[in-house]
């Protein structure tokens, strides 16, 4: 499909890539790695056409069609709605309803022979390119990366760029290229829009390389890896556990053979020594240094990972109790976040607060660090508890004219600048890198000079949001290993999951405007809600080990037998709503089935009143689907809680 050849890309005097090389073939799903400034997203813009190679060729197939997801996205603006943006990717079929459009407003007082046959060819290619389906294609894709129905017709300005990019997404995805280019599609997606991206990608017809840092997804979507080290494309033919497997044997194999060839270039050097001067040998002593100068010399393993060394503590021991939140009530105008929320935090707690966008993690990071008033309720810190807060728009609280050093010793003045440097050791910033100024570094290095900060703060107690945006992989592990390491309690903020695997013991997340925890890690977390929507569709889980259910933040005195009877006729009736939701959702599906069918039908679209009408009922019946939906889903989870409280 694409053949990449003796690539070669500078970068001043340095080399990005030399002589590199790799061949994309159609379907494959490739996960581009390596490490931040390595030139993954350059290989993108080359392959895109953006840059020009200094040496080397790229051949692609005719037929190839490419879509490039690139952060240069997040600035695009305009007033018109994102499903007008998505779907901009049907330019012919958008054409087409225009025609469509303009020829049965023109029949309306001219009804003419030739403008009926002119309206038949155009519905007919329209039909064939599916037009009829498009916009029902493009609302699946945007409520699938996480937009409400209600955001549909709302204008792209009005969105902030994480979300601006979730629509480039969606339109890249209705195009459907034979070759989709993806530069770090997670940073800006939530945990549900991450897994739906991930089901799409599987199943996605044509090839995918996607450049990304998170573990999880790309095991999960890809099935060839290629490493960017050393100026060269190094191809794994697996998933990213695969190639850390593969890449530890290879790295054996290297090394054996370095050795070897150290030990004969060593013997070789010693032969040449003591027989150069010497007549009868000398001309074999001359025939070693040919040998020497001709040996391809193999290159030693370079030991990639970073081990954090340093022990990150704190000055005071806080009491047993950290936090508590008492009846918390929050709201921004109608928009409640929480209602009567309770949640308690112990010392030792590693907490991971994990959920899709929108429902309100940030605002409640905030609340816990005071920062964010409530409306209700109060918040209590423990005894001697100290905090230190991490979050993204803090890195421009740095000062852009301190140096790295000057820096780390603002946040703690006793270290000294040995004990400081090797904190900035940890954080992959080594030699003369310490004595850079803060306004020279990328964003992936000032979150980890920041992440750094929190860290020597020496408080007990840490909150963290996002603090694996803008890391790879090697500073991800590093942050893991400081975590583990941490004595102190912790709430973390993220969608990365391994990541959230690795540090957490406890899952905080919220429903129904609660605080809701579960007692376990997130591989344990991630089974119990796989278990709970079985049951939720009356299906039975077999031959698995129960997980540990979520206990609940406050214990509830026992109801009297008249507050059970209450209790047990709202669960009824919240289930006879539940089940005739269902009943009219089954019923309209069946009506929408058949107006699609109508739709397509020639005797329809030849007809231009009736076709308007047809359509108007298809987005009437699609509305009321999507409410009903929204209904039974709110009965569903209402009813879930009473049968809670009689359990």
């Amino acid at each position: 499909m694409i053949s990449i050849t003796n690539l070669s890309y500078y970068l001043g005097s340095r080399a990005l890539y030399e002589n590199a090389s790799l061949h994309i073939k159609p379907n494959q799903k490739i996960g581009l790695i390596g490490l931040n400034g390595t030139g993954k997203s350059t290989l993108l813009r080359i392959i895109n056409g953006e840059y020009q190679a200094d040496g080397g060729t790229i051949s692609k197939a005719g037929d190839v069609t490419l879509g490039f997801l690139n952060q240069d996205l997040l600035s695009y603006q305009t007033d018109d709605s994102i499903l007008s943006v998505a779907m901009q990717a049907f330019a012919r079929q958008n054409e087409l309803q225009r025609q469509i459009d303009e020829l049965l407003h023109e029949m309306e007082t001219n009804y003419r022979d030739e403008l009926v046959d002119k309206l038949g060819k155009v519905q007919e290619e329209f039909d064939a390119l599916d037009g009829y389906t498009v916009q029902a294609r493009a609302e699946e894709i945007l409520e699938g990366l996480g937009f409400s129905t209600d955001d549909l017709q709302r204008p792209l300005r009005t969105f902030s760029g994480g979300w601006r990019m979730r629509v480039m997404l969606a339109k890249l995805l209705l195009q459907k290229p034979s070759l989709l280019m993806l530069d770090e599609p997670t940073n800006h997606l939530d945990l549900p829009s991450i897994q739906w991206v991930e089901k799409y990608i599987q199943t996605y017809e044509g090839a995918v390389i996607v450049v990304s840092h998170d573990r999880e997804f790309l095991d999960n979507v890809i099935d060839v890896t290629v490493e960017v080290a050393g100026a060269k494309l190094n191809y794994y033919p697996g998933n990213y556990s695969f190639y850390l497997e593969e890449k530890a044997l290879r790295n054996e194999i290297q090394k054996g053979a370095y050795e070897n060839q150290q030990a004969k270039i060593r013997q070789t050097e010693r032969f040449i020594e003591r027989f150069k001067a010497k007549a009868t040998k000398a001309k074999q002593a001359q025939s070693r240094v040919k040998q020497l100068a001709r040996m391809e010399l193999v290159d030693a393993v370079i030991d990639e990972t970073a081990r954090v060394n340093f022990k990150f503590q704190f000055s005071t021991q806080p009491g047993r109790h950290i936090l508590h939140l008492d009846d918390i009530t929050k709201a921004y105008g109608p928009k409640r976040i929480l209602t009567r929320a309770d949640i308690r935090l112990e010392r030792g707690d590693k907490v991971a607060l994990i959920g899709a966008n929108g429902r309100g993690k940030s605002t409640l990071l905030r609340i816990i660090s005071g920062s964010e008033p409530v409306n209700e309720g109060k918040r209590q810190l423990g005894h001697n508890v100290s905090f230190s807060f991490y979050a993204q728009h803090q890195l421009e609280s740095l000062s852009v004219e301190d140096t790295l050093l000057d820096e780390l010793k603002h946040a703690n003045p006793t270290k000294s600048e040995g004990e400081l440097r090797g904190v900035l050791g940890c954080f992959l910033f080594s030699n003369d890198e310490v004595f850079k100024k803060i306004k020279v570094l990328s964003g992936g290095e000032k979150s980890r000079v920041a992440l750094a900060k929190v860290l020597l703060s020496q408080a007990n107690f840490l909150l963290l949001d996002e603090p694996t945006n803008h890391l790879d992989m090697q500073s991800v592990n590093i942050l893991i290993q400081a975590l583990e390491q941490y004595e102190g309690t912790y709430v973390v903020v993220s969608h990365d999951r391994y990541f959230v695997s690795q540090i957490a013991n406890k899952i905080w997340y919220i429903e129904d405007e609660q605080i809701k925890e579960y007692p376990g890690t997130y591989d344990e977390y991630e089974w119990w809600m796989e278990e709970r929507k079985e049951q939720e569709g009356n299906s039975k889980s077999v031959d698995k080990k129960p997980a540990p259910a979520p206990q609940p933040a406050t214990t509830t005195p026992r109801a009297s037998d008249d507050e059970r009877k209450e209790w047990q006729r709202t669960l009824k009736k919240l289930t006879q709503q539940a089940e005739e939701s269902e009943t009219k959702i089954s019923q309209l599906e069946e009506r929408k089935k058949r107006l699609e069918a109508e739709l397509a039908d020639p005797a329809t679209y030849g007809d231009s009143k009736l076709m308007q009408a047809k359509n108007d009922e298809y987005h009437r019946v699609k509305a009321e689907i999507s409410q009903l939906q929204d209904e039974w889903e709110n009965a569903m989870l209402e009813a879930e809680e009473w049968e809670k409280k009689l359990a």
